[in-house]
């Protein structure tokens, strides 16, 4: 067995390309052999400096990815962040501090760049925190029981719109400009590249293809509000009575009439007896929109989006704030990058923070802070729970006064 100063942590060359992703299939329990059309397709994704393996000899037993991205803080301004992704360890080089190796690497980097955020989408829940990550957003996935739903089985009425199937082609057009509208209203979204829009309509391919729907929503003066991708598979009763689910890939809006209307249209689909949305937020609005909201349950649940601040008052500044008032924060970051003592004056004009010697109102991790940055969660319950401590009395209502927000954030992607 290798001790662990033998094992070389470095930036992944262009000729160790394939082998760093043979490690990414092991890693994630995939079939360790990289077909040659993944192997094409995911060049593209190749950033130099971006990749980072860990070696023992001349096999890669761990890896990292990263690259640019925005997301969207509460209000709508985009942050850079420092997205990160494909971490693995090798079952059988554990516990030897490679993925920390690899995560101060990075975040050092990612620090020097002048990022203000790093982000993830945590394969499990107890790793990421020790490197001062925490939870910012959840989804939830919803299956309706169409029979239930009391809808119209004539159609929904569109109020002057229409919905349209499209092709491929047409989404990559119509989808990016849509998507950037959705997301500047959406706190916790992130940036789609060209690749994002290339892979999801099958023009690049990493795995399988089986090509889904496409529908797109046209309010009545044209503009494309809606978009929704969805497969629907063969299944029927012995009785040849249909037993159709009709599963959601993608669906994007930037209205609520958009979102209705497209829910609506599949749920009246001829033999789609069951419909799963795919991940929403979590106060989504699809169960009120439908005339019997029962109808539609939770059948999955989960953190999905987690941040990790490097520049405390570029965070802070970035977003908007529905109350006014002033905080002093402690916060305590072990690594060093992003602790001090800062103060926060807010107002729904804008937010101004700085770094004070005033006494703290609130004490808080770095994770924390994360949690807390899109204004999904509650400082009180954070106090309650002993993962903020309030120096004055009451400070934890207060802050919730400020940083929470009307409708929770979300992160519509995988990454």
């Amino acid at each position: 067995m290798s001790a662990p100063a033998d094992i070389d942590v470095r930036p992944v060359t262009e000729a160790e390309y394939p082998e760093w992703l043979r490690a990414v299939h092991a890693g994630f329990l995939r079939e360790p052999v990289v077909s040659e059309t993944e192997m094409e397709a995911r060049r593209a994704q190749f950033e130099p400096g971006r990749l980072l393996g860990a070696f023992d000899g001349d096999r890669c037993v761990a890896t990292f990815r990263s690259f640019a991205q925005e997301v969207t803080a509460v209000g709508g301004e985009f942050v850079a962040a420092d997205a990160i992704s494909a971490v693995t360890v090798t079952a059988t080089h554990r516990r030897r501090g490679l993925l920390t190796r690899m995560m101060s690497q990075d975040l050092a980097a990612a620090k020097e760049r002048g990022d203000v955020l790093a982000t993830l989408i945590a394969a499990e829940y107890g790793i990421y925190g020790r490197y001062g990550f925490g939870p910012a957003t959840s989804a939830a996935e919803w299956t309706i029981d169409v029979t239930r739903a009391g809808l119209d089985p004539r159609g929904p009425d569109l109020d002057g719109g229409r919905i349209d199937l499209v092709e491929p082609g047409d989404v990559r057009k119509l989808g990016p400009e849509l998507h950037d509208r959705m997301r500047r209203a959406t706190p916790g979204a992130i940036s789609r590249d060209d690749w994002f829009w290339q892979l999801k309509t099958g023009a690049v391919r990493t795995a399988p293809w089986t090509e889904p729907f496409f529908a797109v929503y046209r309010a009545a003066d044209g503009t494309v509000e809606g978009l929704m991708a969805y497969a629907v598979d063969d299944k029927w009763a012995d009785t040849m009575q249909p037993l159709n689910t009709a599963s959601v890939r993608q669906m994007i809006a930037s209205t609520p009439a958009a979102e209705r209307a497209l829910w609506h249209y599949l749920c009246s689909i001829d033999w789609v007896m069951q419909v799963k949305s795919g991940w929403r937020a979590p106060d989504d609005l699809l169960p009120h929109l439908l005339p019997n909201p029962p109808a539609a349950r939770i059948t999955m649940q989960s953190d999905w989006l987690w941040v990790r601040i490097l520049d405390v008052v570029r965070a802070l500044e970035a977003r908007t704030y529905e109350g006014e008032g002033a905080l002093v924060l402690e916060v305590v970051d072990g690594s060093g990058m992003a602790g001090g003592r800062f103060r926060l004056e807010a107002s729904p004009a804008g937010a101004t923070c700085t770094a004070t010697t005033q006494s703290a109102d609130l004490t808080l991790d770095v994770r924390e802070l994360a949690t807390l940055w899109l204004g999904d969660e509650s400082v009180a319950r954070l106090v309650a729970l002993g993962r903020v401590r309030e120096e004055q009395a009451g400070a934890g209502r207060g802050a919730d006064a400020l940083l929470h927000t009307s409708r929770r954030p979300w992160c519509p992607d995988m990454f």
